[in-house]
């Protein structure tokens, strides 16, 4: 059984932050947990995690990263560096009156969540990084790295970067678009090998030429995609899309870290069936070096991106886990 939808035990609230003001959602009481959402998502996507973590004795808090959201978004594309981001959960963290959290993040919460251990060691004491793998800082320029994958087509990544070009794909049908990005990524609707990959744009055409249409995942209802729907027509996609145009600033940002290890405890769960774990299979290779204090590793077999969504119980298993390792005796 998936753990309750949670509603009436829900506390909603906002707090100060760099970004201006941040939209939080929090279950439950005990040491802190700090959930991270990734692109295009909320704090909705920690929907099946708060209930599960506040049960097991957690206090969970699912916030909308900045340009999500109840969160502010500021206009200025540089104000979504990474270093921003990681002082949002910084301010977070203190805001809630707590001195130390577990952050845990999936898809670019996830890198959120690794440059928040690493830059703020002192209050981050453990990570879990969910769909997409540590890497440290460093190698070659993003933009560079992007710009030789997939020969003749485009990779989604450089098709964001030009302002205003993504969101004229996206905003006339949000809902629609949503619906078909949701689906190419999950396990149970993603295009089947040998089938065009939709994470390229081929010349002249869009992302969404490369979306299943036919059919939501299991693990989405129509009003689960409601609900990401509303706040995307609300808000617009820019300040979600503004997190990959800063990604060559990040490189010059966090160029003193280059190379460096996540000390932490810590924990990586992936999907068997995501590319971003497929394609990152040397970093999982040098998690002994890059993460010398793995507690464990996982693979979901039959999973796609969406992790958390279409493997709750999986994954509640795991982080539960994982955290009474972390928050044993002794520890706060």
């Amino acid at each position: 059984m998936h753990p309750p939808t949670p509603s009436e035990d829900l506390r909603h609230r906002v707090v100060d932050a760099p970004a201006g003001r941040l939209h939080l959602v929090e279950q439950g009481t005990g040491p802190l947990v700090l959930l991270v959402h990734g692109f295009p998502e909320s704090w909705y996507s920690w929907r099946h995690q708060l209930p599960a973590l506040a049960a097991a004795g957690h206090r969970a808090v699912a916030l909308d990263v900045r340009g999500y959201g109840r969160s502010s978004r500021p206009s200025a594309p540089r104000e979504y560096r990474m270093r921003a981001l990681v002082e949002d959960n910084l301010a977070v963290v203190h805001a809630l009156g707590e001195e130390t959290a577990v952050v845990v993040g999936h898809d670019w919460g996830a890198n959120i969540a690794a440059a928040s251990a690493l830059l703020h060691p002192e209050v981050f004491r453990a990570v879990g990084l969910l769909s997409v793998p540590y890497a440290p800082p460093g190698g070659p320029r993003p933009s560079d790295v992007f710009a030789r994958m997939g020969g003749d087509q485009e990779f989604y990544v450089s098709y964001f970067q030009e302002p205003g070009r993504a969101e004229a794909e996206i905003e006339p049908d949000v809902r629609g678009w949503l619906a078909g990005f949701y689906a190419a990524l999950s396990a149970d609707t993603m295009p089947a090998r040998g089938e065009p990959d939709p994470h390229f744009v081929s010349s002249g055409a869009t992302l969404r030429d490369r979306f299943p249409t036919d059919r939501l995942p299991a693990w989405l209802t129509e009003a689960d995609l409601d609900v990401y729907a509303g706040e995307f027509e609300r808000t617009g996609m820019t300040g979600a899309l503004n997190r990959y145009r800063n990604m060559d600033f990040d490189w010059e940002d966090l160029a003193e870290f280059n190379g460096s290890p996540l000390t932490q405890p810590s924990l990586f769960i992936g999907g068997a069936l995501d590319a971003s774990t497929t394609w990152m299979a040397d970093a999982i290779a040098a998690y002994p070096d890059t993460l010398p204090a793995l507690v464990s590793s996982h693979l979901l077999d039959g999973c796609g991106h969406w992790l958390q969504q279409e493997r709750p119980d999986d994954v509640n298993r795991l982080l539960i886990t994982w955290l009474a390792a972390v928050s044993g005796p002794g520890r706060p």
